[in-house]
């Protein structure tokens, strides 16, 4: 196939999809008043958590089953190009300080590697033997969940990602944001955002982003609730590694506990920091090594290390 031929046949690709779609009405926006395109760019931004309602029930089968391969050992791999790539190492990248899981449970891959975080290596995205090829590298096993994430659900390294996850075993989800995507099909669990086209034609970072950065955010984070992460709604299993999060540490075992201060900090003093560990100690009066033996048997789970404690 000819350069032109191909160049071809993709232009006619993307005019057939809702994320690349031209919006004649918004022609003239560059003419319009700061605030009017702030208004419009704000309207159409409400939409967004209205098409990832209409999903839901897709999500919330994807994270049941993401919680399940986790429980058992596995990972949760990120892969996507250009935005897609950087929302997916953005959410992998903040499950250590939140969760206190290791950086290798949750990882984020891009086309281009590390330098396409900072740097546009928009080239990258057009090979899937590159998305095997960064895959490889992990070793997958069928207890790993990988995410393809691509807002056209046509790019090649995210496609490619899911297939050769599939081929590994493991469990695969696409996300995307156009219907009938060949992400979705290649994928167990798709899950199609449709936002429709953008402020501005094709810039897909925009709502197509909004809504990736809100599905990942669930991904993760209810996956880690359902791991036993957290406690209510109390981030339990944080990593107190700064100033901040000693305060807040210290914060959510007086949530947690309705302790004293003395309490709290002779707690913590006696669980190495650990804010999960030291609400088991004061809930469950029980010292800093059994605290940290029925964490360890009920497999991280505070409420059920709670009601061992009180057998």
């Amino acid at each position: 196939m000819t350069s032109m031929s191909h160049h071809g046949d993709l232009r006619a690709e993307l005019e057939t999809l809702t994320t690349e779609a031209f919006r004649p009405e918004l022609s003239e926006i560059d003419r319009l008043p700061t605030l009017e395109i702030a208004k419009l760019m704000n309207g159409e931004d409400t939409t967004v958590p209205t098409a990832v309602a209409e999903r839901l029930p897709l999500i919330a089968d994807a994270i049941d089953a993401i919680a399940e391969r986790m429980a058992r050992g596995g990972r949760l791999v990120y892969a996507g190009a250009g935005t897609a790539g950087r929302l997916g190492v953005l959410d992998a990248s903040e499950c250590p300080p939140t969760f206190n899981t290791d950086p290798s449970r949750v990882v984020g891959v891009i086309a281009g590697g590390p330098t396409a975080m900072v740097t546009s290596i928009e080239g990258a995205e057009d090979s899937r033997e590159l998305a095997a090829a960064d895959l490889e590298a992990l070793a997958l096993t069928a207890d790993d969940t990988v995410v393809g994430v691509s807002a056209s659900g046509r790019t090649p390294y995210a496609v490619g990602a899911v297939e050769h996850a599939r081929s590994r075993g493991a469990l695969t989800v696409g996300l995307s944001c156009n219907a009938h995507s060949p992400l979705a099909a290649a994928a167990d669990h798709g899950i199609e955002v449709v936002v429709g086209p953008e402020l501005l034609t094709g810039s897909t970072r925009l709502k197509s982003g909004t809504a990736q950065k809100l599905v990942l955010n669930m991904l993760s984070t209810i996956t880690m609730i359902r791991l036993g992460k957290t406690y209510g709604n109390l981030m339990v299993d944080v990593r107190a590694s700064n100033e901040k999060l000693r305060a807040r540490s210290r914060r959510i075992v007086a949530l947690a506990t309705g302790a004293s201060d003395k309490e709290i900090e002779d707690a913590l003093a006696a669980t190495d920091g650990e804010v999960k560990n030291a609400v088991l100690t004061i809930l469950g009066d029980v010292d800093g090594p059994t605290a940290a033996r029925l964490l360890e048997e009920s497999e991280g789970h505070l409420r059920a290390a709670l009601a061992a404690a009180a057998r």
